[in-house]
């Protein structure tokens, strides 16, 4: 794993820790693998659970290697789209045109 996608990896831990409201499973995880976490319970409200499953996406992502990469055009994501939304699925050109299609 390259240094960014390991940064990217520990910040949507982060994130899914925090969604999950869990303090002492947020100090406690250090070393144990991420779907460890599922018996947790799910945090409250329709956007919170959306975007639990987008970070759980990436993280999906981040282990079979295909982070960064466009879902739709197979492109590269670009790594300051990744900097900013790091549970982003398509490139700035892709995201613009299903926008559009909705």
């Amino acid at each position: 794993m390259v240094r960014f996608e390991s940064d990217a990896r520990e910040f949507l831990l982060t994130r899914r820790r925090r969604l999950r409201r869990d303090p002492v499973e947020a100090r406690a995880v250090a070393g144990t693998h991420w779907l460890d976490t599922e018996a947790l319970p799910e945090p409250a409200g329709e956007e919170a659970r959306r975007e639990l499953a987008e970070i759980d996406a990436a993280l999906q992502r981040i282990e079979q290697g295909s982070y960064g990469t466009c879902q739709a055009c197979g492109g590269p994501m670009g790594l300051q789209r990744m900097r900013a939304i790091p549970e982003a699925r398509y490139c700035l050109g892709c995201s613009g045109q299903s926008l559009q299609a909705e």
